[in-house]
């Protein structure tokens, strides 16, 4: 199945989805009149993904600042995100789409070896490895790209970032000065 990538302007699409503490939901009646961030990882046992959702933990005020509801979306499946973590710490929501149908949706498309051995990719997971995060389970697919869309009041799409290798990923800072 071919990916086809959401541009600025494009309608954001609705789709159900389900975070590891509550049940299956609409995401445009979750917004409701709100404006969002969208951001597409890999999955929890990546300690590159963990050191990108404490990182946007840290800085969750930038986006509450604006209004954004934001939510992180991991291939992993809702078991293992309750098994190892507690609704309460986190500030945004976590999608988990172990099959991917939320990340062909967006465009966001898995990468091949040369981008998952990408330099870049390896000196963030060794920096992640550094700050004290460890691999945890395998899910999803291991060579997943990450990317980030904002979604405006309108359900448009007002920002959008796909990553080129495993650890390309806008700084917050980046992310909501890109934000209305």
């Amino acid at each position: 199945m071919k990916y086809i990538q959401m541009k600025f302007g494009d309608n954001a699409p609705d789709f159900n989805f389900e975070t590891p503490w509550s049940p299956m939901q609409s995401f445009h009646e979750a917004l409701k009149d709100k404006p969002a961030v969208l951001v597409f990882l890999r999955y929890h046992g990546c300690p590159v993904c963990q050191m990108e959702m404490a990182n946007l933990k840290n800085k969750i005020d930038l986006f509450n600042d604006k209004g954004h509801k934001v939510f992180v979306f991991l291939q992993s499946s809702p078991a293992n995100i309750a098994s190892i973590t507690n609704e309460d710490d986190w500030p945004f929501q976590i999608v988990c789409d172990p099959l991917g149908l939320i990340f062909r949706q967006y465009g966001v498309e898995p990468g091949g070896i040369f981008k998952y051995l990408h330099p870049a990719g390896l000196i963030a997971g060794i920096k992640a490895i550094r700050q004290g995060y460890k691999h945890g389970k395998f899910e999803g697919k291991e060579t997943q790209l990450p990317a980030v869309f904002a979604v405006t009041s309108k359900k448009n799409i007002g920002y959008v970032y796909y990553g080129k290798q495993i650890s390309d990923l806008p700084s917050p800072e980046v992310i909501a000065s890109n934000i209305e």
